[in-house]
């Protein structure tokens, strides 16, 4: 007989992880309790997602560390591997397997990390304080679960043969999936632009963009032909009031994750976007005969 599975959990603090959380229960057929961080659209993705029929047990919001979920259950899908509270926890709690699911394309930056392509950090972040120290501690616990076969990832990133190599020596495993649940519980979408889509962008609010120039580049996409404009959760009513009043721009202010949204288009889409890591998800929901560009924000000049 095989050995009863352990009892699972997902911490998950971004719709794209609880995303990911659902893809996994699906494809292991596992009924699967959710810790939710208490975020922008997570308890509208949350609840979208069982609307479909995910496999998922009690979900619970948490806006810390939720000590008791996690202490019940032996293996964790987490989220954000390069998470402080995650640190702290699997430090303290030391489950016996985790899996790490989808983070945007850090994903690829934390893999690296545990194979030592670089430091146990968040990319472009300074880290103080206790992350800090408690970082040899958490990635030591890694290390440990991944030599005897218990750390492995879920996503939807192609992390290169390389990189795999490195990963299999230390023992960590890496599976694929393409979004296949979401793309077969898809809900019908239809743009109100002809099928023409400017993918909103937290650059400015990062301050990664100057808001100015991340507007001159919606103005330049507009005057090509209209857009439905989907915002990015994080984007301030102030700068979607900014994109709103641009002429040939329709703000849909959707409140789910592209990719769940865009997976149900029934007409052919011409998808605009800065560089993030959607140019990676989208092409696996979308249509066959969509197109996806993602411009370099120094284009925006041109």
């Amino acid at each position: 007989m095989s050995p009863e599975p352990m009892p699972v959990v997902a911490w998950v603090e971004s719709p794209l992880q609880l995303v990911g959380a659902a893809e996994w229960a699906a494809a292991h057929r596992r009924r699967v309790p959710i810790a939710g961080r208490l975020t922008a659209q997570m308890p509208e993705t949350a609840d979208e997602l069982i609307a479909r029929g995910a496999p998922f047990g009690r979900c619970e919001p948490y806006l810390g560390i939720p000590w008791k979920l996690l202490s019940r259950h032996k293996h964790w899908l987490v989220g954000d591997g390069f998470s402080g509270q995650f640190r702290l926890a699997a430090s303290i709690l030391r489950p016996q397997r985790i899996t790490f699911l989808d983070d945007g394309a850090n994903a690829l930056a934390f893999a690296d990390t545990l194979i030592g392509r670089r430091p146990f950090t968040r990319p472009g972040i300074t880290e103080r304080g206790l992350t800090t120290h408690i970082a040899p501690f958490a990635l030591d616990q890694i290390a440990g679960r991944g030599r005897v076969g218990h750390v492995d990832f879920f996503t939807a990133f192609e992390f290169g043969e390389s990189r795999l190599c490195e990963l299999d020596d230390r023992g960590y495993a890496v599976s694929r999936h393409a979004f296949e649940w979401t793309r077969r519980t898809a809900r019908a979408y239809v743009t109100t632009s002809a099928g023409r889509i400017l993918l909103g962008s937290a650059r400015p609010v990062d301050g990664r963009m100057p808001l100015a120039e991340y507007l001159d580049w919606i103005r330049l996409e507009a005057s090509r032909a209209s857009v439905t404009y989907l915002p990015h959760r994080r984007e301030p009513e102030s700068q979607l009031a900014a994109v709103a009043a641009i002429p040939g721009v329709c703000v849909d202010r959707q409140s789910l994750p592209v990719e769940m949204v865009l997976a149900g288009a029934i007409e052919r889409l011409e998808i605009v976007t800065l560089p993030s890591s959607t140019t990676t998800t989208l092409p696996l929901v979308l249509r066959p005969d969509s197109a996806l560009r993602s411009v370099a924000p120094r284009s925006v000049d041109a």
